[in-house]
């Protein structure tokens, strides 16, 4: 199949984003409807209170649109395809019901965390199901090596979609950061399933790279509209799914080193503080951390980005 041909869905899912986005944003500002601004943060985001956000919504219904047009037009409608939509239809859901409670309530805090979890882990065995009735395996690839894990590949499926889509939505903390780190992720991944000719996959990571390119013009610093936890739970979600429906699941560590680091220094944060009373960090996530250590957004990003570019190169080098 001719690569130009995902050209179209990556042009299409960006030109949704672009065109809808100004209409949202317009939206929720005559109905006043912002983001609430936790009070422990950062004292110099409190500028940010009233900005939009939910914007993930907009570039989550323009890949849902685009990749099922895409796919029926390249005759990809597979099982593999279905459940990724099915895992960012889920997971945007849960996160568009706690953005929901946040905005139109007037709460910070939206759904409670186990909440979330019930329906994060539902998520997870329903793609565990449909992965093994699309007649895959229970190996793992872990660092090149299969390891035959039987049912128990079941939990780890549930904990890597749990997990990373958590850790996506910690990231997810300053203007631009994760919109620019989904693009590379999901343009590593759509590289490898091009190479797989997994054309199905493919379909969906150039989708979200069109639709996060079009989403970064309005999120970029000072954002015009932040992403919520309806992009950025369901990117999570969605990036783990893919690199497990393209057996490179151990890519992820590196590829998604950044939420990694982001997650482990909220819980070391967490721990050090319960067992010592002391914070290793200035702030977790350890973005807000190098906030509190006069870096600026943009920097952060610049730097968070490079990493994240140079570690996806490094993968790609040994995958391919």
């Amino acid at each position: 199949m001719e690569w130009t041909k995902f050209l179209i869905p990556l042009a299409g899912s960006f030109a949704i984003t672009v065109a809808f986005m100004p209409l949202f944003i317009g939206y929720l500002r005559a109905k006043q409807y912002g983001q609430e601004i936790r009070g422990d943060g950062p004292g110099w985001h409190s500028v940010k209170a009233g900005t939009p956000t939910m914007g993930g919504l907009v570039f989550l219904v323009g890949v849902i649109i685009i990749g099922i047009i895409s796919a029926i037009w390249l005759q990809q409608l597979t099982p593999s395809l279905a459940i990724l939509l099915f895992i960012l239809v889920l997971y945007g859901a849960l996160g568009f019901i706690d953005d929901f409670i946040k905005v139109f309530r007037k709460r910070n805090l939206g759904l409670k965390s186990g909440q979330k979890l019930i329906g994060q882990i539902a998520g997870g065995l329903v793609f565990y199901g449909v992965y093994r009735l699309d007649n895959n395996t229970d190996i793992l690839n872990v660092f090149g090596l299969q390891v035959h894990l039987g049912i128990i590949y079941g939990l780890f499926i549930i904990f890597w979609l749990v997990g990373f889509s958590n850790a996506v939505n910690l990231t997810d903390g300053i203007d631009g950061l994760v919109s620019g780190l989904g693009t590379i992720s999901f343009g590593t991944y759509a590289i490898i399933a091009w190479f797989q000719q997994q054309y199905d996959v493919l379909i969906i990571c150039v989708c979200v790279v069109g639709g996060l390119i079009g989403f970064f013009l309005y999120n970029k610093k000072p954002a015009k509209i932040f992403m919520g936890d309806v992009g950025s739970l369901a990117l999570g979600g969605l990036l783990a799914a893919v690199s497990i429906l393209l057996h490179q699941e151990w890519t992820l560590l590196l590829v998604g080193l950044i939420y990694v680091i982001e997650t482990a220094s909220v819980m070391l944060q967490v721990s050090s503080f319960k067992l010592t009373g002391k914070r290793i960090f200035k702030m977790s996530p350890i973005h807000h951390h190098f906030e509190m250590s006069g870096w600026s957004e943009w920097k952060i990003d610049t730097i968070f980005w490079l990493v994240s570019l140079v570690l996806s190169v490094i993968t790609l080098v040994i995958v391919l």
